[in-house]
């Protein structure tokens, strides 16, 4: 155990662990999850390393099985979140055990507490599921009262997606990384929660995992918060003839940028607010690439 190690935060993408359009099969994400965590691994070496992973694709998967069984009702999104957080948790661990025989890796259940009144309940922008096309995206929206948005050339349902304002389990995280365990927690942003007379209860949300993944990052303390997708650096006009790539930059250039809301915008803005309230330094980059971003061979790296 090395306390003077510098603490990373490495957000991992849902799409990264299930590629678009591919089959939403355990074998799948199995083989991704399997590439990742050899990269994640590397990171141990010279950081103490703490996971959040996306849900989006695993969490709209479990909402249609959860649709297809029709003598029970269907279970809210914020359990359904909880059960992404066991399977992809249990899924990275083993991963992270193989690369790293004699490391401890500890799968935290995470729950973030949200403001009930935060706008996004009736702005739904947050992606989750599969892709479909437009007309079968419309079929499913009258079925089961969806909201859905276009995603590029295919479109998607869309759920609220509140900001996180604080992390319940930020003692159990810290306890677990200061006894040398590499923690994976915050999985799929945490389970949305706001706080009533009763105690703590769940909401119809999925929050974003790159701005959970920020806070969480700010609350440890970190000196590096690292967002794996599925590309090699944030770009500029994406998709057109005109895409730049970005390499070193800083918070105060990349607002002169727009960036699509629902996929880069989030992690830019995840990026930028880390990097702005504590000087340490963002980076965002491809999940095969790991390693090879934090030493600044590839990447986007943002700074205050």
């Amino acid at each position: 155990m090395d306390n003077n190690k510098p603490i990373i935060v490495v957000a991992v993408g849902g799409n990264a662990l299930l590629q678009r359009g591919e089959l939403m099969s355990y074998e799948n994400q199995f083989s991704n999850i399997a590439i990742a965590t050899q990269a994640l691994a590397k990171l141990s070496e010279e950081y103490r390393v703490v996971i959040v992973h996306g849900n989006g694709p695993q969490v709209g998967l479990l909402a249609l099985q959860n649709l297809a069984y029709t003598d029970a009702p269907p279970y809210p999104l914020d359990v359904l979140g909880a059960e992404t957080q066991g399977m992809i948790g249990y899924m990275m661990a083993q991963g992270l055990k193989r690369a790293l025989p004699d490391g401890k890796f500890s799968t935290v259940l995470t729950q973030i507490a949200v403001d009930e009144n935060d706008p996004a309940f009736d702005a739904p922008d947050k992606f989750i599921g599969p892709i479909y096309d437009q007309q079968t995206a419309a079929d499913k929206a009258r079925q089961y009262g969806w909201t859905v948005k276009q995603d590029g050339e295919f479109w998607r349902r869309v759920v609220p997606s509140p900001y996180p304002q604080q992390i319940l389990e930020l003692d159990s995280i810290r306890t677990l990384l200061d006894a040398g365990h590499t923690v994976i927690c915050c999985g799929g942003g945490g389970c949305p929660v706001v706080h009533t007379q009763q105690g703590y209860e769940g909401v119809e949300a999925v929050i974003d995992k790159d701005l959970s993944a920020a806070v969480l990052a700010k609350r440890l303390g970190a000196q590096h918060f690292l967002i794996l997708t599925d590309g090699d650096f944030v770009c500029v006009d994406w998709g057109t003839p005109n895409e730049k790539p970005l390499y070193d930059v800083s918070v105060n250039e990349l607002k002169q940028y727009t960036f699509a809301a629902g996929s880069m915008a989030p992690k830019v803005n995840a990026c930028c607010d880390f990097a702005a309230a504590t000087l340490g330094i963002g980076h965002i980059g491809s999940l095969h690439k790991a390693y090879e971003i934090m030493a600044h061979q590839s990447g986007t790296h943002i700074r205050a």
